[in-house]
């Protein structure tokens, strides 16, 4: 039986200020540097073998807090496959040394679901302009894009195949894995593991620093 834990970054500046983020790369607020930390608590004690992470670093700086408060000691290891001197010249030579590392995947397509027109604005003065049921649309319908942004139907079509490809098989392989990402990469998985309708995911909300947990076993996954 495989484990997959999964984290929403704690809260980013533009969270606090009430800001759509999107794919702008903004830091974590001292809030979400508590919560990643508390997240991290959570999840101290069980196994991890993979990490995955989103490109923006509210996602990584996440990812490495959580695992700060980790029993096992090990550390992210980043790995930086077909990027030339980078990868070449980060290879570890003590075998002890690479034990205690985790081997961890930077993936864009793990990245939140990009805003559009709509980043950097303020989401309430963004109501007062274009309404509540028009914000709401944008924001929480299933295959409604802002405008030049992404729906979350678009952002499924490329945070999916990657986790079936590369997620997937570790987990069948027995391994537990950990991904740190955002709402909507996070939103648009767990539509595909508990099998959940259009109408049901536009419900599903999810915390900022509290880890999801799952058993992966024969195929089928099981919330813990």
């Amino acid at each position: 039986m495989a484990k997959l834990i999964m984290m929403r970054h704690g809260q980013s500046q533009w969270n606090l200020l009430n800001l759509f983020t999107g794919w702008v790369d903004v830091s974590l607020s001292e809030l979400g540097i508590k919560e990643a930390l508390q997240g991290g608590d959570l999840i101290k004690d069980v196994p991890i073998d993979v990490i995955f992470m989103s490109s923006l670093i509210r996602a990584q700086t996440t990812t490495m807090l959580a695992m700060s408060k980790h029993s096992s000691g090990k550390v992210p290891n980043v790995i930086h496959p077909g990027e030339g001197k980078v990868q070449e010249w980060s290879t570890i030579f003590n075998p002890k040394a690479q034990s205690q590392t985790i081997p961890t995947y930077v993936a864009w397509e793990l990245n939140e679901r990009m805003y559009g027109e709509l980043q950097g604005l303020n989401k309430q003065e963004t109501i007062e302009k274009y309404g509540a049921a028009q914000v709401k649309l944008w924001r929480r319908s299933f295959d409604t894009a802002p405008p030049g942004g992404e729906s979350l139907a678009m952002t499924a079509e490329r945070t999916l195949p990657y986790f079936k490809e590369r997620i997937l098989p570790i987990l069948q392989e027995g391994k537990n894995v950990f991904i740190s990402a955002h709402g909507n990469s996070m939103r648009a998985i767990v539509m595909f593991i508990e099998n959940l309708s259009k109408d049901e995911v536009i419900h599903l909300e999810i915390a900022t620093g509290q880890p999801l947990m799952y058993d992966f076993q024969d195929g089928k996954f099981a919330a813990l």
